[in-house]
């Protein structure tokens, strides 16, 4: 004699059926938060930094090419504008 079924109904189905409407119920829905540390914060600027600044050309190419056409013009390097130029880079050394 086999039996297959007792009455039509399996029990751990049953039992499963409960055990997930029990966790489904407990839960609440709210609002998710993270915290995000100091050093976090710090690393991801330098993080972003160090990106900008691998994507950035070291040498503005565009104000070269002005500077050498400047150059080339014999009305450009004066006395004046020596006498400036050196006065500028006297000031950005503090001197």
């Amino acid at each position: 004699m086999m039996i297959d079924k007792i009455s039509g109904i399996n029990p751990l189905n049953n039992l499963q059926n409960v055990e997930r409407s029990n966790v489904a119920g407990s839960l609440k829905a709210g609002a998710d938060e993270i915290n995000v540390s100091d050093e976090a914060k710090e690393l991801a600027e330098g993080y972003y930094l160090s990106q900008v600044a691998s994507e950035t050309p070291d040498v503005r190419q565009s104000l070269v090419e002005q500077i050498k056409l400047k150059i080339q013009d014999p009305n450009y390097l004066s006395p004046a504008t020596i006498a400036a130029t050196a006065d500028r880079i006297m000031s950005a050394y503090g001197l």
